[in-house]
């Protein structure tokens, strides 16, 4: 049986520094270069998420999508510092991190089945996605 997905675009800028406390200030710097700046630096951040769509009755809707969306990505992540989250406590703000810490906010709040990936623009050269088992 074919199905359809449907993607939403949302955008939020965030700064972050990648950084990771069990390497040396040189292995950071091997590591991450320019990004591992003390100051930090940020990105204009272009979340897309792909979920499925029909007329099931687990379907979701776009309008839960987009309150889900605004409410636990945008209102969390817009204009801070994302080292400062604390799911970044134990994790680097690496795009991998993000993208699936996006997915795992989002899945157990959408009906079963109906997230289907995430995907997250940093850069115009760096795009992650992540695709959980549900």
């Amino acid at each position: 049986m074919s199905q359809v997905h449907v993607t939403r675009r949302y955008r939020f800028c965030a700064a972050h520094r990648l950084h990771a406390d069990l390497l040396s200030e040189e292995e950071n710097w091997a590591a991450f270069g320019k990004c591992n700046n003390p100051n930090g630096h940020g990105h204009n951040y272009v979340v897309l998420v792909t979920i499925k769509s029909g007329t099931a009755q687990e379907s979701c809707s776009l309008d839960q999508l987009d309150g889900l969306v605004n409410e636990r990505i945008i209102d969390r992540f817009d204009h801070v510092d994302l080292n400062r989250d604390p799911a970044f406590a134990e994790l680097t703000t690496t795009g991998e991190n993000i993208v699936k810490l996006i997915w795992d906010i989002l899945e157990p709040l959408l009906p079963n089945g109906c997230l289907q990936k995430v995907g997250v623009i940093e850069t115009r050269d760096n795009y992650f996605e992540y695709a959980g088992v549900t």
